[in-house]
């Protein structure tokens, strides 16, 4: 089933355990000729980074320029305590004392205005399992995973409807300049004898039938799109079948609009009439159209 490149992903919740967590997981992306992953979460909680692109790469995205947000926010934590470092503490204040007495200061030594200096008082944490962590992340990373392949499916749902329809049109056009493929050479030929008889009645010469069959043969040779219409029928049955595949086709796809669009300027090159020429132009811009949406498929 085809894929959209352009996506978006959201989980987010609260972990039950000692340390409680809100976790945020967010995923958005654009084109991309390849996988682009760009990782941005606390610094505390960088070592998740090589993780989550692992995690990410085995999910199965395989194109996209991704940017990936992991927000980890500290709700309870049972394992933290306030350590008092007596030592230090007992300095700071012998030094506070000294300086109110040198310079006949306030004495407004209180607890408050101790605590205030940031090495009086510490947070001390127990250092927490990275795979502990990794688990607790994990599962929000899965559902903004599944989140943002829902709506790339979905999207991709709709770019294959579309594709398919452009293509349907392009096969209308194609069969259209194919039947008046044969009516051109058939007009040639009668524009030619007409040409001919009136200019060879001025001199009285007898037309060479055998002359005209020869230069009809010539014309109808450097005019004939038969083959370029074979193969616009090949690539077209390739489209339908890319369509229907669960591989990541956008590359595959983009290749075979190329070559679909080399045939067409072929049959261009070689249909001088005005209404098939017409037909062409309006095959080139509908083309134009289709390539502009395989460049949004994985």
């Amino acid at each position: 089933m085809l894929k959209s490149m352009t996506s978006y992903g959201r989980a987010s919740g609260v972990t039950d355990s000692a340390t409680s967590k809100e976790i945020i997981v967010e995923l958005k992306s654009v084109n991309s000729r390849y996988l682009d992953l760009s990782i941005k979460t606390s610094r505390a909680y960088g070592f998740l980074e090589e993780k989550i692109k692992a995690h990410i790469k085995r999910s199965g995205i395989t194109r996209g320029k991704m940017d990936v947000y992991v927000g980890v926010n500290i709700l309870q934590d049972a394992t933290r305590e306030v350590h008092l470092d007596k030592a230090f503490a007992g300095s700071y204040i012998a030094a506070l004392r000294a300086l109110r007495d040198e310079y006949n200061l306030l004495d407004d030594i209180t607890t408050m205005s101790v605590a205030r200096n940031g090495d009086v008082l510490t947070f001390v944490r127990s250092e927490e399992d990275v795979e502990s962590i990794w688990n607790e992340v994990l599962p929000f990373v899965d559902t903004a995973i599944a989140d943002f392949n829902t709506m790339r499916t979905a999207e991709g749902a709709n770019l294959a409807a579309d594709l398919t329809a452009k293509k349907s049109q392009l096969e209308d056009m194609a069969r259209e300049i194919e039947a008046r493929a044969a009516e051109y050479t058939a007009n040639y030929r009668a524009k030619l004898e007409t040409r001919l008889a009136a200019v060879l009645e001025r001199f009285d010469i007898t037309v060479d039938e055998q002359r005209i069959v020869t230069e009809c043969a010539i014309f109808a040779d450097k005019t004939s799109v038969d083959e370029e219409l074979v193969r616009l029928r090949s690539h077209f049955s390739a489209y339908d079948e890319m369509l229907q595949s669960d591989e990541a086709i956008g590359r595959k796809l983009d290749f075979l609009v190329q070559e679909i669009n080399r045939e067409i300027n072929t049959i261009g090159s070689k249909c001088n009439e005005s209404e098939s020429s017409a037909i062409v132009i309006e095959m080139k811009h509908l083309l134009e159209k289709i390539r502009e949406q395989v460049q949004n498929i994985e």
